[in-house]
C-alpha cells in the first residue's frame, strides 16, 4: 500500500475506544495546523482482556484503513496497543512516521523522592514484553521501584460516558489505595482513558491525605514525538487553511460523537465503518 507524503494529508490517530481524545487534545493543542483522523475501535474494544495476536490483528487493520483514507502519519493512541502491536505496524510500513505511547516510566522515575512508583494500566499492557523490559531498564538505571496495579474494567467504565459514575469512583478506590499503602508517591496513567477520571484519582488520593502525589500523563510528550517525526520527514502541514477532523469508529457512532461533545468540546463528523 502506497502512503501518502503530502504535507497537507491528514494524520490517523486511533485507540481501541474513546481513550485516545486525551492524546488527540495535546495534538490539536501542539499542531493546530494539522488535519486528523479519529478511529476508535470500540466494536473490538477493550484490548486489554484481548491475545497479544488479537491486538496485532486489529492494529493491523485499523492502520490499513486509515492509511487508504491517505493518512500520512499514525499515532497509535493506546498504550496496550503499543506494547502489543506497535513493532508489526512498523514492520509492515517502514516509511510511515508512526508514534506510540507507553506508560511514562522514565518520568515517573525522575519525579519520585522515595523512589516507589504506582503504575496504573490494562493487565495486557503490564504484561507485555515490551513494558517489562521498558521497566527492567529503567529499574536498573534508576533504582525506582514499579508497583504494577491491572485496573481490571476500568476502561469499560470509562467507555460509558458517565465519568462521575460511582463504578468508577468504587474503582479508583481500589485500584490506587492499595498503591498509597505500598508508599507510592508517583503515580503514572498508564492508559490513555485513564486522564479522563484524573479528577476522580485526585479525589482518592485526598481522601487519603495525599495530595503530594505526581500523576504522570504523556500525551503532551506524545504531540510533541509527532511534530518532531513530521518536521524529520518534511510533512509539517503549512498554516494556511482550518485544520479538518473525521471520526471513524467500528462501534456506535452516535456514542463516539458524544464522547468528542462532552470530553473534547467538538463536533466532528463521526462515520461508523465495517474494518
Amino acid at each position: 500500500m502506497q502512503i501518502a507524503r503530502s504535507p497537507g494529508s491528514p494524520i490517523g490517530v486511533f485507540d481501541s475506544g474513546v481513550g485516545g481524545l486525551s492524546v488527540l487534545r495535546h495534538i490539536r493543542a501542539q499542531l493546530p495546523h494539522e488535519d486528523l483522523m479519529y478511529f476508535a475501535d470500540s466494536g473490538h474494544a477493550p484490548y486489554g482482556d484481548k491475545t497479544e495476536q488479537y491486538v496485532v490483528e486489529r492494529a493491523l487493520a485499523v492502520t490499513d484503513f486509515l492509511l487508504t483514507h491517505g493518512a500520512k502519519a499514525l499515532v497509535v493512541a493506546c498504550n496496550t496497543a503499543t506494547v502489543a502491536a506497535i513493532k508489526a505496524v512498523r514492520a509492515r510500513y517502514p516509511e510511515l512516521p508512526v508514534v506510540g505511547v507507553e506508560p511514562g516510566l522514565k518520568p515517573a522515575a525522575a519525579a519520585t523522592r522515595n523512589g516507589k512508583v504506582g503504575v496504573l494500566a490494562t493487565a495486557r499492557t503490564l504484561k507485555g514484553d515490551k513494558f517489562l523490559q521498558l521497566r527492567e531498564q529503567i529499574s536498573a538505571a534508576t533504582q525506582a521501584e514499579f508497583l504494577l496495579q491491572p485496573a481490571v474494567g476500568l476502561v469499560d467504565e470509562i467507555e460509558k460516558g458517565d465519568l462521575a459514575a460511582p463504578a468508577i469512583a468504587a474503582m479508583l478506590e481500589h485500584y490506587v489505595a492499595p498503591l498509597l499503602e505500598q508508599g507510592a508517591d508517583t503515580l503514572v496513567l498508564g492508559c490513555t482513558h485513564y486522564p479522563f477520571v484524573r479528577a476522580g484519582i485526585e479525589r482518592v488520593l485526598r481522601d487519603h491525605a495525599r495530595g503530594d502525589v505526581v500523576l504522570i500523563d504523556t500525551g503532551d510528550a506524545v504531540a510533541r514525538q509527532l511534530g518532531r517525526l513530521l518536521d524529520a520527514s518534511g510533512l509539517p502541514h503549512g498554516t494556511d487553511g482550518v485544520a479538518t477532523l473525521r471520526g471513524y469508529t467500528t462501534g456506535d457512532a452516535a456514542a463516539l460523537a458524544q464522547a468528542f461533545a462532552d470530553l473534547l468540546d467538538l463536533k466532528p463528523a463521526v462515520e461508523k465503518v465495517d474494518v
